[in-house]
Parts: C-alpha cells; sequence; structure tokens
C-alpha cells in the first residue's frame, strides 16, 4: 500500500519525531510507514490522518 504521509507531514512542517510522538509510536516507525516498508494498524491510520488532517483515504492509495 502506498502513502502520501510524508507530503502531508511537510505541508503541515511536523518532524517524523514531533509525529511519532503524537501517534504514540516510534519515530523508525513512522519512517517505515513513508518508506513502505510496514503498513500501520488501522488504528494508527486513523490516528496519523487525524493528526495530519487529512482522511485516511487522502493519506493511503493501493499499490
Amino acid at each position: 500500500m502506498n502513502n502520501n504521509i510524508k507530503q502531508h507531514r511537510k505541508e503541515k512542517n511536523i518532524s517524523q519525531e514531533d509525529l511519532a510522538k503524537r501517534c504514540n509510536v516510534s519515530r523508525q516507525t513512522i519512517n517505515a510507514i513513508e518508506n513502505n516498508k510496514y503498513d500501520p494498524t488501522l488504528s494508527l491510520a486513523f490516528k496519523l490522518a487525524e493528526v495530519l488532517q487529512v482522511t485516511v483515504d487522502e493519506l493511503f492509495n493501493s499499490k
């Protein structure tokens, strides 16, 4: 699954570390998700969307 997390994160001027803290995960988790090495849980996907103020559909798209 591809994602647009990095793009939305940068538009909001949020670091990986800050996004990780807001979502209660490690920075490495955010990095792995952004690099398509890890698919987040559904609950984490919704938390990412909430923090980035977008819909889950805007963050993720199928390959």
